[in-house]
């Protein structure tokens, strides 16, 4: 793997961690919200939020697998054929 492959799979790692935290965040945002609104919570508004950080996740994860692939093909190693030891 070269130092930019090296590179951009530790900046899509740090990505997926932060989506992940602000999945968290907003969690934590909506439910003290909702708490102090009550019935005036802006339902709507926060599942557009949480639709829009999943779809910003599933980027993550299906870059992290054309990047896998890319690498792998690189490498000279069909993709769909490399399995992990704890795969089977």
């Amino acid at each position: 793997m070269t130092e930019l492959e090296s590179a951009a799979r530790r900046a899509l790692n740090r990505l997926r961690r932060a989506l992940e935290k602000s999945r968290r965040e907003l969690d934590s945002l909506a439910a003290t919200i909702r708490h102090a609104e009550g019935r005036d919570f802006p339902e709507s508004e926060y599942r557009q939020a949480e639709e829009r950080l999943e779809a910003l996740l599933s980027f993550a994860e299906e870059e992290g697998r054309r990047l896998q692939e890319k690498i792998l093909a690189a490498g000279g190693l069909e993709p769909g054929r490399v399995r992990r030891s704890s795969d089977g």
